[in-house]
């Protein structure tokens, strides 16, 4: 008898089960809201960013927003992305020997990868012996208790450039940048974020100021999608590199592909109105809004009311601003 009632409670059970699941399977409507308030409250449950981070989430949307109906659209991606721990992988797949008159060294290829990402997603750059070593120093002076365990491997008087030898580096800064990428507030400060970016964007404003704007806006947009996986938590700091692509691309007299990352930048810039790239930003993006015959008013309101609460200042130029950036 005690079998024949735990058989026919183990029925009951399995029934109660498929109810459930048949339920869940012609609701979609619920599982929407749920994840939507999953993805909202998803911020809650990460760990607290610096106090700049804090800062950029306050500078955020509010209530009483006056963002348009693509800002908002930004906004929201920019959220929902942030939303997705992303991680890096780092790989050092090959290197090369560089050879000048009065100096030789090895130069080690360094990708970049998101994980759950296509290739397309992927970075390269390449950096010397020299650039490990003083990205070492620097984070030893702001990090000594985070670095206290972490290794670097020496430099040796004879053999660096044997086989053996720039194998053994390539295993050894693998692993290298992998345990400082590991540690929070190393992978989130400026000193590893400029070893991985900064030698780049020197090149690209390099060309920037010599009018090479083609081969400026190649490496920008090579640089902007590992600024933005390096600083989901710091979306404003990218702003000056998305401003360079919009001079980029209206000397390149490509004005719709400028209002675009013009857009992107306003996005990130929302209630930051002091911030050094908000007026000159906005008075290029009604210049393309004008251009491109698309509705300016609301840019051309927001700049009146910078205006009204600001004395007269000179504002240099989104260009003249742009040149200035990572002058040697």
């Amino acid at each position: 008898m005690d079998e024949d009632s735990h058989c026919t409670a183990e029925r009951e059970l399995l029934e109660t089960v498929s109810r459930i699941t048949a339920f869940s399977t012609t609701s979609p409507s619920d599982e929407e809201q749920n994840q939507s308030k999953a993805e909202i409250s998803c911020q809650g449950r990460q760990e607290n960013p610096e106090r700049d981070d804090l800062q950029d989430s306050n500078a955020c949307l509010s209530p009483n927003s006056s963002m348009t109906t693509k800002e908002l659209q930004e906004y929201w991606r920019n959220e929902k992305r942030q939303c997705r721990q992303v991680k890096l992988l780092f790989e050092i797949p090959s290197t090369r020997i560089v050879e000048h008159r009065l100096s030789k060294y090895v130069m080690y290829k360094i990708i970049i990868l998101q994980t759950g990402s296509f290739d397309s997603n992927k970075s390269v750059i390449e950096r010397r012996y020299s650039d490990f070593e003083k990205l070492h120093r620097n984070l030893l002076e702001e990090f000594s208790e985070e670095m206290e365990d972490v290794t670097f491997p020496k430099k040796t008087l004879t053999g660096n450039f044997t086989e053996e030898i720039i194998n053994e580096r390539k295993l050894a800064f693998k692993d290298y940048l992998r345990l400082l990428y590991s540690m929070k507030y190393i992978r989130r400060s400026k000193k590893f974020i400029d070893f991985l970016t900064r030698l780049e964007l020197q090149e690209a404003y390099g060309c920037l100021r010599g009018g090479q704007y083609t081969k400026a806006l190649e490496i920008l947009l090579e640089v902007i999608g590992l600024q933005e996986r390096l600083t989901r938590g710091n979306p404003v700091s990218i702003v000056p590199t998305l401003c360079a692509i919009v001079v980029c691309h209206k000397d390149l007299e490509n004005p719709a592909s400028a209002f675009d990352y013009g857009e992107k930048a306003l996005s990130r810039l929302h209630g930051r109105t002091g911030h050094r790239y908000y007026i000159p930003l906005l008075e290029t993006m009604i210049t393309l809004a004008y251009e491109l015959g698309k509705d300016f008013l609301s840019l051309q309101e927001k700049l009146e009311e910078w205006k009204a609460k600001k004395d007269p200042v000179r504002v240099f130029s989104l260009k003249e601003l742009t040149v200035r950036e990572y002058v040697q």
